[in-house]
């Protein structure tokens, strides 16, 4: 098996975590399939040998991981420096800055305190890394990260849209 058709099974299983990630009411649990998704996502790159969204990836999942637990804007400027740093180390082409932008936009989405604005920063934050999917030529990362939009709209919808007027239902 190929490196690149192992990079694509990996993206696959994070695709799979990124579909429940937004069918969860609770930031927590969001945060908590992101962190999964994030390190299949560097893994990925790795393989790929794309070093920048490969090292992004890895801050994203600590950011993840640590965003579970505080909102302390002082740590989402801690992990943005660290993004910034990591692109400029290992900057090898322009895309690194588009997946650079994206990062950024998820990082201050980690730390919101509430699930719409994550889930309104996250979408933005993503067309950034869809775009990059796309210019790499990585088809199952393009796939995930649109998947990733649609599962994102589906239960922003659900919550937000939907219900409208009403408390939304708690699940998940």
């Amino acid at each position: 098996m190929s490196i690149f058709v192992i990079s694509q099974l990996l993206v696959t299983l994070a695709l799979l975590s990124d579909l429940l990630s937004f069918q969860f009411r609770h930031r927590r649990a969001v945060l908590a399939c992101l962190l999964v998704s994030g390190l299949l996502i560097s893994a990925h790159f790795i393989l790929l040998n794309h070093w920048s969204p490969a090292i992004l990836m890895l801050v994203a999942s600590v950011r993840f991981f640590v965003s579970i637990f505080t909102v302390d804007r002082r740590l989402m400027w801690l992990f943005m420096a660290a993004s910034v740093t990591a692109v400029a180390l290992s900057f090898n082409q322009w895309l690194d800055l588009l997946s650079l932008a994206g990062s950024l936009l998820q990082t201050r989405a980690a730390f919101c305190r509430d699930d719409k604005r994550l889930r309104e920063l996250m979408f933005i934050g993503s067309g950034c890394w869809l775009l990059n999917n796309i210019l790499l030529g990585s088809p199952m990362a393009v796939l995930m990260e649109s998947v990733f939009i649609g599962s994102n709209l589906l239960g922003y919808y659900r919550f937000y849209l939907r219900r409208k007027g009403s408390a939304p239902a708690q699940g998940g």
